[in-house]
């Protein structure tokens, strides 16, 4: 490594705190990532502008009036009532069902609405509350969520992947900011269906990026803290158990680096947990509300492996819950062990990203109780990987907005839907803004023909005819078969990739060794 007085050039992947200052003055991706940002804020803003889930539809509305009534109660109600029934806490009507960190979520930003607004949470004469202001209360809570969480995240990760690289063109970082900033899917389910993905997701940003700086003490309690604000970013933690424990069995005291890490979690943990640790029953109580196994183990149709089959296999019906159960949790660790073994046995940055893309396919396709928004999960992991996957990020992405259309439809989001489609495209193609790589075009130009022309169809005719009445959700099948087949090849490609980053590391250590 080459030395000069008061930093250092970037020739391997550890980069000093000093460094990293340096290192960001001298880029200027500051101003780069000041502007795409203001940008992405705004686009956030006019996403906003439109109808949301459940907006005048009574009794029990949609997820805009679940995240509201949260903070209603958590307002009103001692901490420990939060998740107990009882005739001031309904849980059938949109009862807390995320973990402690969410609720504490609620309600802080129940206190901002108190503030401006006390009737929008005021208790039980609430429910259902759609005035002007609310709303729009409501809405900046989730802007200043993504400005405050989300978008340092996104800087931080910026900074830990761009300064381990090879210099390069400003177009590619000020390119990737925009592929992860810009991300459509993000976009419409937080600021249009509504809904606080940026916190958990951002956290989960921050903990990469943490892990990418060989800071791993603080890459576990932020990713802790993402795991106890939605219980669905355990979809990444099968590739941060493997990368960190393969990187603490490489150390001089592999048992006392296992240990430092657990420790963290572990009071992390603890700390989010507090008021409800003083008794089983209530640690219970709180438990039981994050798996809510009774709904079965899918509901609306998304483009899994249970819901696409049960058009076949009438899994509900043959199996029990139990039964069930079992098979998902089989299912899920079967697939997403070739990746943890990967990265035990050989742990690095690279891998660490498909590992956590992989995990997260794994989860999507195989566990229990999945909802349309869980792509969001695998789609992070591959905006992350945007100049190392360019044609995956834009694959997944295209496939995932398809795959929420009829969501979007229902909550008569089409005009941003098409609107953001666009500027991702757009985007996307913005000339020198992605590494230009060589591609099987013959082979990346079928499927890309074949997927847009089917897509485009189907578009058609959900938003022109009415389905047969003996088969009301033809039309979302069709759509969930399409997208289930793309997610399967791309679950395949990106378990391959992982898998030839270790013939890659064998070549250059043989490498090294002759040299």
């Amino acid at each position: 490594m080459e030395r000069t007085k008061g930093r250092k050039v970037v020739k391997d992947k550890e980069v000093g705190d000093g460094d990293l200052c340096w290192w960001l003055v001298h880029k200027g991706i500051s101003a780069s990532f000041l502007c795409i940002a203001v940008f992405a804020l705004l686009v956030r803003v006019a996403i906003s502008l439109h109808p949301y889930s459940g907006a005048g539809n009574p009794p029990k509305y949609g997820d805009f009036e679940a995240q509201r009534h949260w903070m209603e109660i958590t307002l009103n109600l001692p901490v420990k009532e939060w998740y107990r029934n009882s005739t001031t806490n309904d849980i059938s009507y949109w009862g807390l069902d995320y973990p402690p960190l969410t609720a504490y979520q609620s309600y802080f930003h129940g206190l901002f609405l108190r503030f401006f607004h006390p009737e929008s949470v005021s208790l039980f004469t609430s429910r259902g509350h759609e005035s002007y202001l609310g709303k729009l209360l409501m809405r900046w809570t989730v802007l200043s969520s993504d400005a405050l969480v989300f978008f340092p995240a996104v800087f931080y990760f910026v900074l830990a992947y761009h300064s381990g690289r090879s210099n390069g063109p400003k177009t590619h970082i000020a390119w990737h900011i925009a592929m992860i900033l810009l991300s459509p899917c993000l976009m419409l389910i937080d600021h249009g269906h509504f809904q606080y993905n940026c916190i958990s997701l951002g956290l989960t940003v921050g903990a990469v990026a943490a892990v990418l700086s060989n800071k791993e003490l603080v890459a576990c309690f932020l990713f802790s803290l993402a795991l106890n604000h939605k219980q669905m970013t355990a979809y990444f933690a099968p590739a941060f158990f493997s990368h960190l424990l393969g990187k603490s069995l490489r150390r001089r005291n592999p048992v006392l680096e296992v240990l430092k890490l657990g420790l963290v979690v572990l009071g992390t943990f603890a700390l989010v947990w507090w008021p409800y640790l003083h008794s089983m029953e209530a640690f219970s109580r709180v438990l039981s509300r994050l798996a809510p196994f009774e709904r079965g183990i899918y509901e609306d149709y998304v483009a899994n492996f249970w819901c696409t089959t049960s058009v076949l296999v009438k899994w509900k019906r043959i199996f029990t819950i139990q039964s069930l159960k079992l098979l998902s949790l089989g299912a899920t660790v079967s697939t997403c062990l070739p990746s943890m073994v990967q990265q035990i046995w050989a742990p690095s940055n690279q891998g660490f990203l498909y590992g956590l893309l992989n995990s997260a396919f794994s989860f999507y396709m195989f566990s229990f109780q999945v909802h349309e928004k869980s792509i969001l999960l695998p789609l992070l992991p591959a905006s992350l990987l945007a100049l190392e996957e360019p044609f995956l990020l834009k694959w997944i992405t295209l496939c995932a907005l398809f795959s929420m259309f009829p969501l979007l439809y229902r909550d008569k989001l089409i005009l941003p839907y098409i609107a953001v489609s666009t500027l991702f495209v757009l985007t996307y193609y913005v000339p020198s803004g992605r590494q230009d790589r060589k591609e099987m075009h013959s082979f990346n130009s079928f499927f890309t023909t074949c997927f847009v022309s089917c897509s485009v169809v189907l578009h058609i005719v959900y938003l022109t005819m009415h389905p047969p009445h003996r088969y009301p959700f033809l039309f979302d099948a069709m759509i969930m078969l399409l997208c289930f087949s793309q997610f399967t090849l791309l679950a395949f490609y990106t378990n391959a990739k992982q898998w030839m980053l270790m013939k890659r590391s064998v070549l250059l250590d043989k490498e090294k060794k002759l040299h």
